[in-house]
Formats: structure tokens, C-alpha cells, sequence
């Protein structure tokens, strides 16, 4: 006879993902809470608020600053970033694990190089160039463009693409699909949680 699996291992696992979901979430809530009342505080009784509710704050935000402009320009901005991100990160993911050509392992260290390098180190001289060289100062390109490439993002899907069976792609060549058919038909629907974990980890910067 099989014994039966104990559920408390299953349960326990639940209850520590719950808590740890309800941990990752309480910044958010204690931000929407505050947002609303009159008089927001950091005390423990401000966590459940009975009274005191108001949109006088979202007024006067928009009273000091353009707040829907600012929000237009991070959506413009933030969705730019993603849409270079998966776009790039999976071709050159893909090329990197499955295209055998001359400098691969040369453009793989590199990568890991710059991923090396602090941002901090980066930020003056992309601006200079950015603005001087390429005269995108103050535009939506100009902000968009040092971040079109994540070098972070390349190294996940490269991983990924690697870890795919090396006969499934060939299979596919010998039905006379092309490398375009293959990453889109045949790679890309095997990927589709690394894709979204590409999308979260890059949506935090932006």
C-alpha cells in the first residue's frame, strides 16, 4: 500500500506564502490608506482608519505638479523600456543559446562584464552622450534609449533557451521553419513564465 502524503508540509507552505505575499503587499496598502486620509500618521491605528477619508490630497498634488503629465510620461517611458527589454532580450537571448557563430562566447563575457559595472558609474557619460552626441536631450527617446537593452534580461532568456531541448529545434529545421519561425512557433511559448518574470523584474526599475 502507498502512503498517503501528509498535507502538512503543503500546508505549511501555504500559510509561509501567505504571509509572505501579505508582507510584500502591506507597503502598498499602508501608501493607499495614507493617500486618503486627512491626517496621515505612521502609528499603528492608522493601519484600519474609520474616519478621516478625503481626495483633498490627490487635489493637491495635481494643484503642485502636472500629476497626470507625470503619469503619461512614466507609462510612455516604462512601457518603451519594456517593449526594448523582451524585444532585444529575446533575440539576442536566443542568438547567444542556439545560433553557433564566430564571437559568441566573446559578446557572452562581455555581457557578464558590464553587468559588473555599477549604473552610477554609467550615468554621466550616457548623458553626455545622449544629449551632446545624439541630441535627444529632454525627450522621450532620450530617456527610453540607455535602457532598450537589459543586459539582465538577456542572461535570463539565454539561460532558459539553453535549458530547451536541442531536439525540438532541430525537428522544426527539418520541417523548414526559419530561426524567426523558431523563437516565435517553437521557443518562445516553452518560455512564457521567464517572459513574464522578465516583465516584473524590469517594470521595478522603470
Amino acid at each position: 500500500m502507498t502512503r498517503r502524503r501528509r498535507p502538512l508540509p503543503r500546508i505549511l507552505s501555504t500559510v509561509l506564502l501567505t504571509i509572505a505575499a501579505v508582507g510584500f503587499a502591506f507597503p502598498f496598502y499602508f501608501m493607499l490608506v495614507g493617500a486618503f486620509q486627512k491626517n496621515p500618521t505612521n502609528s499603528p491605528s492608522s493601519l484600519i482608519p474609520t474616519t478621516g477619508w478625503t481626495f483633498d490630497n490627490f487635489v493637491a498634488i495635481d494643484s503642485r505638479i502636472d500629476l497626470v503629465g507625470s503619469l503619461v510620461n512614466s507609462l510612455i517611458f516604462t512601457a518603451g523600456v519594456l517593449l526594448g527589454t523582451v524585444v532585444f532580450g529575446l533575440l539576442a537571448g536566443y542568438a547567444i543559446a542556439r545560433l553557433d557563430f564566430r564571437g559568441r562566447g566573446v559578446i557572452w563575457v562581455l555581457m557578464l562584464l558590464v553587468q559588473m559595472v555599477p549604473f552610477q558609474l554609467l550615468m554621466i557619460p550616457l548623458y553626455v552622450q545622449i544629449t551632446r552626441n545624439y541630441g535627444l536631450g529632454d525627450s522621450y527617446l532620450g530617456m527610453i534609449l540607455p535602457f532598450l537593452i537589459n543586459t539582465t534580461a538577456v542572461f535570463i532568456f539565454t539561460q532558459f533557451f539553453k535549458a530547451l531541448p536541442a531536439e525540438i529545434f532541430e525537428a522544426a529545421r527539418i520541417d523548414g521553419a526559419g530561426e524567426i519561425r523558431l523563437l516565435t512557433s517553437v521557443a518562445l511559448p516553452l518560455i512564457r513564465p521567464v517572459l513574464v518574470t522578465v516583465v516584473l523584474v524590469t517594470f521595478i526599475g522603470p
